[in-house]
């Protein structure tokens, strides 16, 4: 039969995907850095006049609200509590590799026009390296098919993102 050649449908046996401690690192972690990801973005539409930068900005936060609510879920299923906690697990500073300190938050806040662009590219770019950092260990080391195929997307999308930042930055 045809459909016997079809083995990317996932079978469902009726008991939840297995999961784990490296799984429940990745989302716990990965939360509170798309989070700051989108926050950076939301800094962009009064401080930017490049309409490549604004339009990346509204695209990396189309991208990373939803990833962030899939991640709560996940957490939720495998009765982790997603509010709880801070995003200092297992792999301790590691884990959130590419955050932005308080300080760069801070100059950003403060800048405008092509300065800002610069630094806010810059910042973005060593932002999505970590969470792709975080996505390669997910995939490498995870057990849950969601979590997983949630890294290899993440990855995925930020990769072309940098490309697009770099192109941007040299130009």
């Amino acid at each position: 039969q045809a459909g016997q050649q079809r083995t990317d449908e996932p079978v469902i046996t009726g008991q939840p995907a297995g999961y784990n401690a490296d799984d429940v690192a990745f989302a716990t972690n990965m939360i509170p850095h798309h989070q700051q990801a989108v926050e950076m973005s939301a800094l962009v539409p009064d401080r930017s006049t490049n309409p490549e930068v604004i339009q990346l900005a509204e695209q990396i936060s189309a991208a990373q609200g939803p990833e962030i609510e899939a991640m709560k879920v996940f957490l939720v299923q495998w009765k982790e509590n997603p509010d709880s906690n801070t995003g200092h697990t297992v792999h301790g500073n590691m884990a959130m590799a590419g955050m932005v300190d308080e300080a760069a938050m801070a100059k950003l806040a403060s800048l405008n026009g092509a300065e800002f662009d610069t630094l806010w590219l810059e910042s973005m770019i060593g932002h999505h390296q970590g969470a792709i950092e975080m996505a390669k260990a997910e995939i490498a080391n995870g057990e849950n098919v969601d979590a997983i195929g949630l890294a290899k997307t993440i990855a995925g999308t930020q990769q072309a993102e940098i490309d697009q930042m770099s192109r941007m930055l040299g130009g």
